[in-house]
């Protein structure tokens, strides 16, 4: 659990316990360092998390009794670690880290480590990408699996003599790159298959644990293929895969892996046309259970192994899904645009659910809250669009409100139902404000045709949609058709900056880290690749960007707009919110650059997330047209 410390401006995690009945709520750790990625021992008496605590250089692994005492580290790795797993017994554990693949001992890493650390030199090079990704440089580490026994010593390198590495893009560690068999026998790891700097082909591939042998099961697809994992009886290996090579937004399709007969086959049929995310294997290794994006809402879903699918849950959205191996006991973290993510254990059967975390429940006591719910309006070409609408505080039907049309990011991303943390509509509610998010063209949770329709040409559809829902909510007798703005991130900064070039409806506009130019984003982080519909020197890219670049619209810019931006961006560099900045400047249109020199794609630092709120929460008072009282009073 999290929970942020405006005075130290920064958010701590502990591990907390709880009981499958709900009975036991309990915090297990208290260090003022996070801990992470816990895992039960295979016979649930410890505990494996990451910190980093008082000496260590990096995070490392740690093991906690759960029946009392301390936590024991495991591992001095100088690069550290991530994703630990257990192996068999529980006698030895996996984990990754990003190493020097000449350096055969961890002393010879912290050696090199601390050489470059002291030289006086800051340069790097590259000889092929990616140069950086997201907000973290890549440098000359390869990303390898490493086992280290539960009482420690020299972790052992387990794919460094397969002559593969894993991800080089893969610096934030947040998917599942690697699984080890039940039996520890096994391993199944991620890897690009294709020596080319400049072509990612992401294959699954398995050895035998200490060989060097690796063998590739997704041979030939040159789309993504990922997360890997063991059936508990180590039957099967089940994994992702994309077919549409350069779309990350395409349908992961759950691929099985028959260990015994050698043989792959997909699960189930492309009809479904919704995405296999966030699976977790049924203890009887008939079923998995999943995480599915599914039109404006995470759902759980069963899914068995000759291809059935059954929607478990309704309403709310569900992530983080878990089961206990014993009993077969389901949980996961519900959230809604009204309730924070919140512990709950799932019937699997009937989908009843029952919460068992309660540690939100004073603070929620004591916060007004507003209401939401999904409309359907007409979009581009006569298309259904699904939107959600939030509602203030006591919103009253016969008064008139100001409008907040979000645009959401991606673009291949829906806006799901659940609690954001940035871009939050309970605090645009408490402003005064209706919200709204439209899943325009483009979103992912209505199938691939509608994800894949607004490629490459990403400005008409989505603006279209827009533009119908303002439209739409015009027409409503509660919005101040006077009061209204509109804004968004990444992806929906750009298209705010395709609504500021274009015909809107819009008194303010508020654009973070905005996409403002096509030809200076090939200096994104993602930018190093062979891109899927060409260079844009080719003809036909060349008409996309010149009349999908917002900055050829900068000659009707006359909006007042907000720019926002983080210094650390990699995805969207800065200078994108500085050129469109000096844009509206030039045009001398009512302008403001906030710029965050600490900040990524994202705002994350809790002192800067609560400058960026007063940001948007005074610009759109100042021009929607009428004052909005301030929360702080």
């Amino acid at each position: 659990m999290t929970r942020f410390v405006t005075k130290e401006n920064k958010g701590v995690t502990d591990l907390w316990l709880w009981s499958a009945d709900g009975k036991v709520q309990r915090q297990l750790t208290t260090h003022p360092a996070a801990e992470s990625s816990p895992l039960f021992s295979p016979d649930g008496s410890r505990i494996a998390f990451v910190a980093q605590r008082e000496g260590d250089t990096a995070p490392q692994l740690y093991v906690l009794p759960l029946a009392g005492g301390e936590a024991s580290r495991v591992t001095s790795v100088p690069t550290g670690v991530a994703q630990p797993k257990w192996i068999g017994d529980g006698q030895r554990l996996a984990f990754l880290s990003r190493v020097w693949a000449d350096l055969d001992t961890m002393e010879a890493q912290g050696k090199r480590q601390k050489e470059r650390s002291e030289t006086k030199s800051t340069a790097q090079a590259w000889d092929s990408g990616p140069v950086y990704f997201w907000d973290t440089f890549v440098d000359d580490r390869q990303l390898h699996v490493f086992s280290v026994a539960l009482a420690g010593g020299e972790p052992v390198n387990l794919t460094r003599a397969t002559g593969l590495e894993l991800p080089r893009t893969a610096v934030q560690l947040e998917s599942p790159l690697y699984d080890v068999s039940p039996d520890g026998q096994e391993l199944a790891f991620v890897a690009d298959s294709n020596p080319a700097g400049n072509i990612t082909d992401l294959d699954v591939f398995v050895v035998a644990v200490g060989g060097k042998d690796a063998r590739n099961l997704s041979a030939g697809n040159q789309a993504a293929d990922g997360s890997p994992q063991y059936s508990p009886d180590g039957r099967h290996l089940a994994f992702a895969q994309q077919r549409i090579k350069g779309f990350y937004g395409d349908n992961r399709r759950l691929m099985l892996h028959d260990r015994r007969a050698g043989a792959t086959r997909q699960v189930v049929a492309d009809a479904w046309d919704r995405a296999a995310d966030g699976l977790v294997w049924a203890p009887d290794s008939k079923r998995l259970f999943g995480s599915i994006d599914d039109a404006g809402t995470v759902r759980v879903y069963e899914i068995t192994l000759d291809g059935k699918t059954r929607r478990v849950t309704g309403e709310s959205s569900f992530g983080a899904l878990a089961v206990a191996e014993d009993r077969g006991t389901l949980v996961g973290l519900r959230q809604s645009f009204v309730e924070p993510p919140t512990l709950v254990r799932i019937d699997p059967r009937g989908g009843t659910v029952t919460r068992l975390s309660t540690i939100n429940d004073e603070l929620l006591a004591g916060t007004a809250l507003g209401t939401f719910e999904s409309v359907t309006y007409k979009g581009a070409n006569g298309a259904d669009i699904q939107m959600w609408v939030n509602y203030p505080p006591g919103f009253d039907r016969s008064k008139k409100y100001p409008l907040f049309l979000l645009i959401h990011g991606g673009p291949h991303n829906a806006i799901t139902n659940g609690m954001q943390f940035r871009w939050n509509a309970q605090v645009f509610g408490s402003w005064g404000y209706v919200t709204a998010w439209p899943n325009f063209h483009g979103s992912s949770g209505f199938g691939n045709a509608f994800t894949d329709s607004i490629n490459p040409q990403q400005d008409d559809l989505p603006y279209r949609d827009v533009i119908a829902a303002a439209e739409w909510l015009k027409q409503q007798p509660w919005i101040d058709a006077d009061r209204m703005v509109a804004g968004g991130a990444s992806y929906g900064g750009y298209l705010t900056s395709i609504v500021l070039g274009r015909e809107h409806p819009f008194r303010a506009l508020v654009a973070h880290a905005a996409v403002y130019n096509w030809y200076t984003q090939v200096g994104a982080d993602y930018a190093f690749e062979q891109q899927r519909f060409g260079p844009f020197w080719s003809p036909e890219q060349r008409k996309v960007f010149e009349t999908g670049s917002p900055h050829y619209g900068a000659a009707n810019f006359d909006t007042p707009t907000l720019v926002i931006h983080g210094q650390r961006d990699l995805r969207v560099p800065v200078n994108h919110g500085v050129e469109l900045f000096h844009a509206l400047q030039q045009k001398g249109v009512p302008s403001r650059l906030v710029y965050f020199s600490d900040e990524n794609h994202w705002i994350l630092k809790p002192a800067n997330s609560l400058v960026w709120y007063e940001e948007v929460r005074q610009w759109l008072a100042k021009h929607s047209g009428e004052p909005v009282a301030s929360p702080r009073g």
